[in-house]
């Protein structure tokens, strides 16, 4: 099947459209070019299901699960080249799912990512870290560069304690922190506006151990604070230095 894709190009103020290049091929037509089935996915261009797993790649890639592997692995849960870095998160970054070290500077992409750098350029290069929340969906989502990392359910504050919008950073950490408004305690403390009054933190905790909160993460509960289940919160708390931008929106 021929299908015919065109490019949009301004030239002097006119708008033009040019067929598109060889490159953008789809010889099995499962919606994936040849190019990006050869060079990108390491699919099969020439078979709509390379896994043989009764579901054709371009269906499995959108959906989130590898067309490799096959029994629907998930692409954030296998690492074809082993080098510590998902085949997802090696799509998110443009990394090669088949090169441990993409920009061969002699590091792994997965420990550049892990260190907080770009796997993609052989010159040290920085990426920031950013935390998005969005009240609306009750979902904290982190990010290195312009690659999502993960994505969390959270509980943020109720109508009457709202969790405050806009963008802010991280101003303070401590690993247990005592509420004395609220007697109990808040786990993997990340304070970030009004002088350390709001923070994002894990479940607290109550002087018996006991977790507050647990069934309501997903919904508004709080007093104002970003309360993470246990795991995210100390995965993000790990991750997160002093100074990282939060954005939080509806």
């Amino acid at each position: 099947m021929f299908r015919k894709i065109f490019t949009i190009i301004f030239i002097s103020g006119f708008l033009l459209l040019r067929p598109a290049v060889a490159a953008e091929v789809d010889s099995d037509g499962d919606g994936i070019s040849d190019d990006k089935e050869i060079n990108v996915y390491l699919t099969d261009p020439h078979n709509q299901d390379t896994d043989g797993d009764g579901y054709g790649d371009n269906e499995e890639l959108i959906n989130g699960y590898s067309p490799l592997h096959g029994d629907r692995v998930r692409l954030l849960d296998v690492d074809t080249d082993n080098d510590g870095l998902s085949d997802g998160l090696e799509l998110a970054f443009h990394t090669k799912l088949n090169n441990s070290d993409t920009d061969g500077d002699g590091y792994s992409d997965g420990e550049e990512v892990k260190n907080g750098y770009s796997p993609i350029n052989p010159k040290p290069e920085k990426l920031e870290k950013k935390i998005e929340i969005d009240i609306s969906d009750q979902r904290l989502k982190y990010f290195l560069g312009y690659a999502q990392l993960g994505s969390f359910p959270v509980s943020t504050g109720t109508a009457a304690m709202p969790t405050p919008t806009g963008d802010f950073k991280i101003e303070k950490k401590g690993l247990r922190i005592w509420s004395r408004a609220g007697q109990l305690w808040m786990p993997y403390w990340m304070a970030f506006y009004k002088n350390v009054m709001y923070a994002i933190h894990e479940l607290p905790e109550w002087p018996n151990g006991v977790k507050e909160g647990a069934d309501h993460l997903g919904r508004p509960a709080s007093h104002g604070c970003v309360r993470l289940g246990v795991g995210p919160a100390k995965l993000l708390y790990d991750w997160t230095p002093i100074g990282t931008k939060i954005i939080i929106s509806r």
